[in-house]
């Protein structure tokens, strides 16, 4: 079995536990749903999903190149989201939050990279 790098497991366990919380506490992930769209928590519960599988996906070497790229696509997707987020507290949330919901936005970087790394590690 192939070994998977500190970085790509973390980005698994990191994946699987926000797709869990998706359903299991929808209403902040609903929150964030930028205004525009419809349908927000059945958007919450697909993005959980695909959490859930690229998850899945980055365990595995014979399918950890997709995943890889699929979770640097959902890690790019789900930004908007995070955009709404540090816009939400800017205007309601305490200094510290608001330091936290913009603090993110730089965050989403590194986990492109790592899903993207991840990707090369088919072997």
């Amino acid at each position: 079995m192939a070994s998977r790098s500190k970085t790509t497991t973390a980005l698994a366990v990191l994946f699987g536990v926000s797709g869990v919380l998706h359903f299991v506490r929808p209403t902040p992930y609903e929150k964030i749903v930028p205004k525009a769209l419809p349908r927000k928590k059945e958007l919450v519960y697909a993005s959980g999903v695909a959490e859930l599988v690229c998850a899945a996906g980055l365990l595995s070497p014979r399918t950890r190149r997709l995943a890889g790229l699929a979770s640097a696509g959902l890690l790019v997707a789900i930004f908007p989201a995070n955009v709404q987020m540090a816009t939400d507290l800017q205007r309601k949330g305490t200094p510290q939050a608001k330091a936290i919901g913009w603090a993110r936005l730089p965050l989403q970087l590194p986990l492109i990279r790592w899903a993207l790394k991840a990707s090369r590690e088919t072997k």
